[in-house]
């Protein structure tokens, strides 16, 4: 028999670069809440939860684990960021679908909505694969961001417009592994790399 572990201690952020925004304990508690609403509005049939890579993969794990329904999970990888704080508006797929997700119910899984640019892509890119319905549940939405309309089906919490870290969202490949969701500090960018 195989001693039980400690605990890994939790991952910490250095004070001066991000300050919590959202705990690790609020972030549960609405994540569970999310997984309630999704399963109330399942109309039943297929159901994917479609995870966004690479912020939203943490969020989808504790998601996918709220909702006590059969489901697929899948996974695609977009990127308008490259390395930088603002999105360069062209969006690119790093990762697409491994399964068709024609005649199933897809909730896409994404970490954050702000200039909704990302988002409208995706959807265009989705309904040309015929799939039953399409719903959106995101993490977080930016509205102070936006630039186009989006209708966020399932939310979790809305935030100023500040660049966020934490619970899978980064900067440059960093800060993914932080229990909470923080404000990164604008001078950070000139300490990372």
């Amino acid at each position: 028999m195989i001693p039980a572990a400690a605990p890994l201690p939790l991952p910490e952020a250095p004070a001066r670069d991000v300050e919590v925004l959202l705990s690790a304990e609020e972030i549960a508690r609405r994540v569970r809440e999310l997984g309630q609403e999704i399963t109330a509005a399942h109309p039943g049939g297929e159901l994917v939860l479609l995870s966004v890579l690479k912020g939203s993969f943490i969020f989808a794990a504790d998601l996918a684990r709220a909702i006590p329904l059969p489901l697929r999970i899948d996974f695609l990888g977009l990127s308008s960021y490259g390395g930088k704080t603002e999105t360069t508006g062209v969006v690119q797929i790093t990762s697409d679908l491994t399964r068709p997700i024609e005649g199933a119910h897809v909730v896409i899984v994404e970490d954050i909505i702000d200039t909704g640019l990302t988002m409208a892509y995706l959807l265009d890119n989705l309904a040309t694969r015929r799939p039953a319905s399409v719903k959106i549940c995101a993490l977080l939405e930016k509205p102070g961001r936006s630039r186009l309309p989006i209708a966020i089906d399932h939310r979790g919490f809305v935030i100023p417009d500040r660049f966020v870290v934490g619970y899978g969202l980064d900067f440059d490949e960093r800060y993914r592994n932080l229990p909470f969701v923080g404000v990164l500090d604008p001078g950070a960018a000139g300490r990372v790399g």
